[in-house]
């Protein structure tokens, strides 16, 4: 396998691996850091937030079932402490519903044990993308309706006043916010987003859409930005001028 690209990120990314399992964070931290990864431990999800508040971590490995404080609270309150910080979700449980509650307590993805360590670094890779993801195109800010977006800075206004997200969220809203009014497919924005072996994972999609209603929407029930194309994917809606512009792809997940 080969190990993590020196020539694409500097700086060797600093892990934090949270596991109740020492067999398992001995066996991670060796793979990791022969792969170029700066890896530390925790056992507990409180001893997680207090390596947190004394130094920034890029990736954060967190197990979902633990004694004491569970990987849930952990990443709520990880992901209050340091927004930017993307956080990987290990987890036994395969349902659809685990899944979601992962992803609503702020993970940026999670992975299902036992897992191949291929998978798990592939899927840390796609993670860090996301973290050094930087804007693109002919304009560096755009504001529609409300809502002002720097795709340089990073930032997010609604009404002048700053919103907070997650790395995920962020590249998901300005994403939508590039192409306002026109439709995108489910499997372009995942892909777009998450990456290009993403696609079908509907459930990401779906929470992260949920997610960022409930902050830049008046009333998340009914959104006036963030609007469903049926039977395709979601386009961001300027309320000022709501008319929907051609299908971007009309690719369907199967």
């Amino acid at each position: 396998m080969p190990k993590r690209d020196q020539l694409e990120y500097a700086e060797p990314a600093n892990v934090l691996l949270v596991d109740d399992d020492a067999f398992m964070r001995q066996a991670l931290r060796s793979s990791l850091r022969t792969r170029g990864y700066a890896v530390e431990e925790a056992s507990t999800g409180e001893e997680a937030l207090d390596l947190v508040g004394q130094k920034a971590f890029d990736l954060i490995l967190l197990d979902l079932n633990m004694p004491g404080m569970g990987g849930l609270a952990a990443c709520q309150q990880i992901r209050a402490l340091h927004p930017g910080t993307g956080v990987l979700m290990l987890t036994v449980r395969d349902s659809e519903e685990d899944k979601v509650r992962a992803l609503e307590a702020g993970a940026d993805d999670y992975i299902t044990k036992p897992f191949h360590l291929r998978e798990l670094v592939a899927r840390m890779q796609a993670v860090e993308r996301r973290l050094h993801a930087e804007g693109s195109g002919s304009s560096s800010s755009a504001k529609v309706g409300d809502i002002e977006i720097d795709f340089q800075r990073r930032t997010v206004k609604k009404r002048g006043v700053e919103l907070k997200f997650s790395p995920t969220e962020f590249n998901l809203l300005a994403h939508l916010m590039r192409r306002p009014n026109v439709p995108i497919s489910h499997a372009k924005l995942l892909r777009a987003v998450w990456g290009p072996e993403y696609g079908r994972e509907l459930g990401y999609l779906r929470t992260y859409i949920k997610m960022l209603r409930k902050k830049i929407e008046d009333d998340p029930a009914n959104p006036q930005y963030i609007v469903t194309a049926p039977w395709l994917g979601y386009r961001f809606q300027d309320p000022n001028n709501p008319q929907p512009l051609a299908e971007e792809e009309t690719e369907l997940p199967s």
